[in-house]
């Protein structure tokens, strides 16, 4: 049995952005700046409060993603209160929460929210026209898992 979830023309959007990605994530937002003012934003730490002094908005803060605001925004996503991720996370440099990490992609991919962790990818994401109107998603059904026997 499929359910569906209509995401609303406001989407809920976290940012996300390692430290190495975080300029880089400021430089895309402030280019999308007009987009993004059309949404909610959410973001952990201080990739938070740099998005906030750069887009002149406000932006939900979360904690710093090594101290649980990856953890946060991943129950975020479980909840279904955020709908797209853009997460730029540094490919070339072990995190020390790279468990966190991983376990927000793999909660991304479960939820079948859109996802963006480059800048290509998230440009394509902010361009599509879903981004603009409202958009039915269809949501896993994790009922057999849920019933298994353990």
């Amino acid at each position: 049995m499929a359910t569906t979830q209509v995401i609303g023309k406001r989407k809920r959007i976290a940012l996300v952005a390692h430290d190495h990605k975080k300029q880089d994530l400021i430089d895309w937002a402030i280019f999308n700046k007009t987009t993004l003012a059309k949404h909610e934003l959410f973001a952990t730490g201080t990739t938070g409060k740099f998005l906030e002094e750069s887009l002149d908005r406000p932006v939900k803060k979360l904690l710093s993603g090594p101290l649980g605001g990856d953890q946060q925004i991943g129950s975020m996503i479980a909840e279904g209160e955020i709908d797209v991720l853009i997460f730029f996370w540094d490919p070339m440099e072990a995190q020390p929460h790279d468990s966190d990490v991983k376990a927000l992609l793999r909660l991304g991919v479960a939820w079948n929210i859109p996802m963006a962790c480059d800048r290509a990818t998230a440009d394509f994401l902010m361009t599509s026209p879903f981004m603009h109107e409202e958009y039915e998603k269809n949501l896993p059904d994790y009922t057999d898992y849920l019933k298994r026997k353990i």
